[in-house]
């Protein structure tokens, strides 16, 4: 039985106000002329809980949803026709500019993919130097996510110190590139730039200072009784369905399937690093939030091993002519980022420009089972799942 159809065949009792409402005022007589309305409402695109500029249109039955039309489009950026009209290293800022909460990550997948269609092989010094950025730039983009998630829950105190942690990302980014939001420090073939010194060492500083945080805050956050009655159990979606309907990244393993791009088709150094692919299996509200902690310690111990084992040595490779023009053919690339798998379709015809570029975002593809996920729930509860799908839209706009 629905939620609507258990509120309409629920019993009312007003008997402390002396109403009875199983009855028109005569005896023996039932009311018959109770009827329901259904309203369609706007949400966004301009709202707090829209994540970004999106709209949808609610159609609730009294505080339960019955359909959602979801509106894309209100930042259409135009990024696969700009990169067709760019050289290949001009693209890469705008990459920054899709999931500006996740940039570093789409540098590398871009540059990845660039590699892979000229036959390039980075130096390994900057394929350990790209999973430390990489993985710090995941941890940065889920405390993103907890602080969401726990204020549109009411709960305003994790939001700082979650965002002081991020601050001290962001600290790091800026002295390895100078920018704290848009990177631009990949390159075809390695990085911009060495790292400072004394970098590292203040990396594993932050780690140690994390791992405390991570313990006290998600008793504050994770542990609450109230966050814990309004996420848990609520908006769940089977493995079968997440599948079905294309789910990637964290919202995926929360339903319970170990799908992880770093696992299931491996890249850079990733294969000689020890991690585990983070999985819950009821794939609920809570899940799909506290999922995103479970995968910080995760790559909290991806970075550790990375510090230990990087080697001296040059940070881009060799021999890529500042006029880059890779030999006609096509690559595919894709990395595990923060919301899911990010892949890059490339056609070159030998020019300094890509013939076509097609763009496979993680959050495009997760919106699309809003829907199929979420109707039939209450309104409220519906806010929170979209939350839960951590979209962000100029990935989505593309």
């Amino acid at each position: 039985m629905s939620k609507l159809e258990e509120i309409k065949t629920s019993e009312v009792s007003l008997d402390g106000l002396g109403v009875d409402i199983s009855s028109n005022g005569d005896a023996g007589e039932s009311r018959t002329d109770i009827r329901s309305e259904e309203l369609a409402i706007n949400f966004g695109p301009q709202h707090p809980s829209a994540h970004g500029v999106f709209r949808a249109i609610f159609h609730v039955d009294g505080e339960v949803v019955t359909k959602i039309e979801p509106k894309i489009g209100y930042l259409h950026r135009c990024f696969e026709k700009i990169a067709e009209n760019r050289t290949y290293t001009q693209f890469i800022p705008y990459t920054d500019r899709m999931d500006y909460v996740s940039s570093m990550l789409n540098n590398w997948a871009y540059v990845l993919t660039v590699e892979k269609l000229a036959g390039i092989e980075v130096p390994e010094r900057a394929e350990y130097i790209r999973v430390i950025v990489g993985e710090l730039q995941r941890i940065a983009s889920h405390l993103v996510f907890l602080t969401t998630a726990g204020v549109e829950t009411g709960a305003v105190t994790p939001y700082m110190y979650y965002f002081d942690e991020r601050e001290q990302i962001l600290n790091l980014f800026e002295g390895v590139c100078g920018a704290r939001l848009t990177y631009n420090y990949m390159r075809i073939g390695g990085v911009s730039a060495d790292l400072p010194d004394g970098w590292l060492e203040d990396t594993k500083v932050f780690l140690k200072r994390l791992a405390k945080t991570m313990d006290e805050t998600d008793k504050l956050l994770l542990g609450n009784y109230i966050f814990k009655k309004r996420m848990i159990g609520m908006v769940p979606f089977t493995a079968e369905d997440a599948l079905k309907w294309g789910l990637t990244g964290p919202s995926l393993r929360a339903a319970g399937v170990p799908y992880d791009i770093r696992k299931a088709d491996p890249y850079s150094v990733y294969p000689r690093i020890d991690f585990d692919v983070c999985t819950r299996f009821n794939c609920d509200n809570y899940d799909r939030a506290s999922i995103r902690s479970d995968e910080i310690r995760q790559s909290m111990r991806i970075i550790e091993q990375a510090i230990e084992q990087i080697p001296d040595g040059p940070v881009k490779a060799e021999g890529i002519p500042k006029v880059f023009k890779p030999a006609a053919g096509e690559a595919y690339g894709h990395v595990e980022a923060s919301r899911g798998d990010l892949g890059f379709y490339i056609v070159s015809d030998g020019t300094t420009k890509p013939y076509r570029v097609k763009i496979q975002g993680p959050s495009f593809g997760n919106l699309q089972a809003l829907p199929a996920m979420a109707e039939g729930s209450y309104f409220g509860d519906v806010i929170l799942a979209f939350g839960t799908l951590d979209t962000v839209f100029g990935e989505v706009d593309r």
